[in-house]
């Protein structure tokens, strides 16, 4: 699967998006940086001090050319009177004044997101040092949801030795409703068309076509149901457990009639807890690349980090974001 993230690298590099770091200090960032300018993946916009990112820089001693990398200072920024007035009408029916949502927008996370709402940037990474919610609340609050009501989602891009998985909702939905699971494997399912994977989709459970049956099980199957209204062309099945879904010989004895036929490249789970263990189990002892989590659902692409990322992990996540078209 090393082809793919080549394929991604070369996309981002064609592409030469701009992207907002709004941890513009941290080490991570910095060494990723570093390497983003080398491969000429993206233009980078660091958010913070630039006396401190650059000596930052120098503690690492670390190469980076200045010239291609910008730095804005959220503190000082002549930006911060338009961005405040610019919050402060999208938030004044929930109550905040002029003067909060200046000291907002001062936010390192919400000055980067508003640079990616007017325009100024094309896409967002955060996350080093905050948890997910922290992290998108930003942009769920400027840049909002593709259409009302729609789930944002997130979802882990797996790469195996012989093989290439997308695990979701991995970050964001505790505890998913049938309607939530439609809008989560329905983005999915367009995020692997991104990157030209035709989408099988396996939603997963601790039964596989009425081998158990309890209350949580009767959701999968009805957003089985939906999106097979909804979509008749797009290949989902469930409830389905994970060897059905990835062993063609378990399919074959579990679920023989299956269009899958154990070889699931979606796996969307019952809800976080199992989603969220599963792409650390799976990254942690098979020794997979986990790039993301891809944020699902934004009309903007902003893209979270697990706090326990390494460099080369925001290096990929820089090219998947400056991938998008």
């Amino acid at each position: 699967m090393q082809n793919f993230l080549k394929k991604i690298h070369a996309l981002a590099r064609k592409n030469k998006k701009r992207i907002v770091f709004p941890e513009g200090s941290e080490e991570r960032i910095l060494r990723a940086v570093e390497k983003i300018l080398k491969q000429k993946l993206a233009q980078p916009i660091l958010i913070g001090n630039s006396q401190k990112i650059k000596s930052q820089a120098r503690k690492f001693k670390l190469k980076i050319d200045w010239e291609k990398a910008e730095i804005i200072d959220n503190q000082k920024s002549p930006l911060l009177k338009d961005f405040a007035e610019i919050f402060y009408n999208l938030r004044k029916h929930k109550g905040i004044s002029k003067k909060q949502a200046m000291e907002t927008v001062k936010d390192n996370h919400y000055f980067g997101t508003m640079l990616l709402y007017t325009d100024y940037a094309d896409g967002m990474i955060g996350g080093t040092t905050l948890p997910t919610h922290e992290t998108i609340k930003p942009p769920l609050q400027i840049i909002k949801t593709r259409e009302a009501f729609h789930k944002v989602s997130g979802v882990f891009l797996m790469v195996l030795k012989n093989k290439l998985l997308l695990f979701a909702d991995t970050v964001v939905t505790v505890m998913p409703d049938a309607h939530d699971l439609v809008d989560i494997a329905m983005d999915t399912a367009e995020t692997a068309k991104m990157f030209d994977i035709k989408p099988k989709i396996a939603m997963l459970s601790f039964s596989t076509k009425g081998s158990a049956d309890d209350p949580v099980i009767e959701k999968i199957r009805q957003a089985v149901a939906m999106i097979k209204y909804k979509r008749p062309d797009m290949i989902v099945e469930g409830e389905m457990q994970v060897d059905a879904a990835l062993v063609p010989e378990i399919a074959k004895i579990k679920c023989p009639d299956s269009v899958i036929q154990g070889d699931a490249n979606i796996l969307i789970f019952p809800n976080l807890e199992a989603a969220n263990i599963a792409y650390k189990l799976v990254e942690r002892l098979a020794k997979a690349k986990a790039i993301g989590p891809i944020i699902q659902g934004l009309t903007k692409p902003v893209n979270d980090l697990s706090r326990g990322c390494s460099w080369q992990d925001i290096v990929d996540v820089t090219a998947v974001t400056g991938s998008y078209e």
